[in-house]
């Protein structure tokens, strides 16, 4: 998509609905959905947009900057990327185009395990590291390698998933029949005919299967054994010695994904990691747990004067990120915004995305009155 087209892109909304319309169902739906009667996914949403925002005039704003650091780096806004599974499916080389947008805005990305393009394909493929978002596996063996894997590809950070020990049930992803590559029925191959820019960008793309997983495990290689595999690998044994295991093979600043519960984030806190994300998988795990805003103040209460809290749930505008980073929030992450950017316009997508939430938070933070992200805190926050 041109850079005139993406410039009429004016909220995450538009990029949604463009990216609806150029990605297959099958894949718009299974990063836009959640698990079972999709309640906690709507939660995410409703929580956030019932935060008010305290207007402020007569403010000197002129001098008024959207920088601050994650993890002691500097970042151009307390943002990052955060893992997709299947990112590539909506666009070919997606992991590698959605990194080198984050990389030119200044902020991280952070691949998924269950990535398209493989941890080598992205650090072949870019300057700077990112993060890298690890599963744990029932096979121990092939969690190390995956660690050494990211270690020599230099990732800056290891973003330990924790509440994946079990697939929460998607059932959009059981209507469609998603797999990848995708499966051959009638009505996915006429989608898939009727979206020809989707289908060539795909066909371009350096994978059409997981590339940390295929190649790497023996017998694996073909992808209907590789599903098979990963559906059977998730593992219920998973508790904080495996924590401290990962954490005793990993030499960088290590990051605990799925912290929703005050008493698992004082427990957390002792880890030794550099931070945690308080989320609820974006709604596809737990279906009837709390929202992710409705879960931060009490853990920031609870621990964020000992470690770095990061916010992921529900992130569509640059007014949330303001509204996560007042009740505590270190930085957001976010993941359908992106995602959406990306299925819409490629790496130029992901831009504009990063770039919209951007000016959001600007204007926002100049018309609460504060001119920098240290300053947010919940005087921001209007009286219900």
């Amino acid at each position: 998509m041109e850079s005139r087209a993406m410039r009429t892109m004016t909220c995450i909304e538009d990029l949604r609905q463009t990216a609806r319309r150029k990605v297959p169902r099958a894949f718009f739906e299974y990063a836009e959905g959640g698990s079972y009667a999709e309640q906690t996914l709507a939660a995410n949403r409703a929580d956030l947009e019932r935060i008010r925002l305290r207007q402020r005039i007569l403010v000197d704003v002129s001098n008024r900057s959207t920088r601050t650091t994650i993890l002691g780096e500097p970042v151009s806004l307390p943002l990052a990327l955060a893992p997709i599974g299947l990112c590539g499916m909506q666009h070919g080389d997606g992991e590698i185009l959605a990194c080198r947008a984050a990389q030119q805005a200044g902020i991280p990305f952070c691949l998924s395990t269950m990535s398209i393009c493989s941890i080598e394909d992205v650090a072949a493929a870019v300057d700077k590291p990112f993060w890298f978002q690890l599963y744990v596996m029932k096979d121990r063996g092939f969690v190390r390698a995956l660690i050494e894997r990211a270690a020599a590809a230099k990732c800056s950070a290891l973003v330990l998933t924790v509440d994946l020990q079990i697939l929460g049930q998607r059932h959009r992803d059981i209507r469609n029949g998603i797999t990848v590559p995708p499966e051959l029925r009638i009505k996915n191959i006429i989608d898939i005919a009727s979206k020809p820019a989707w289908a060539l960008s795909i066909a371009r793309g350096r994978r059409k299967t997981f590339g940390n997983i295929a190649g790497h495990i023996g017998g694996m290689e073909n992808a209907n054994s590789l599903s098979q595999w990963i559906a059977g690998q998730f593992d219920p044994t998973l508790n904080w010695k495996d924590v401290e295991w990962i954490a005793g093979l990993w030499p960088g600043k290590l990051i605990l994904k799925g912290i929703l519960d005050v008493e698992d984030a004082l427990i957390a806190a002792k880890t030794g990691a550099a931070a945690l994300v308080v989320s609820n998988h974006g709604g596809r795990q737990l279906d009837g747990a709390p929202s992710s805003i409705a879960a931060l103040p009490p853990i920031v209460e609870a621990v964020g004067s000992s470690i770095e809290i990061l916010f992921d749930g529900g992130i569509r505008s640059g007014q949330d990120v303001m509204r996560a980073v007042a009740l505590g929030a270190h930085a957001c992450l976010c993941g359908r915004a992106y995602i959406y950017g990306l299925g819409a316009g490629g790496q130029a997508g992901v831009a504009r995305a990063i770039e919209i939430i951007r000016s959001e938070l600007d204007v926002c933070m100049a018309l609460t009155g504060v001119s920098a992200i240290d300053a947010i805190d919940r005087r921001v926050i209007a009286a219900m």
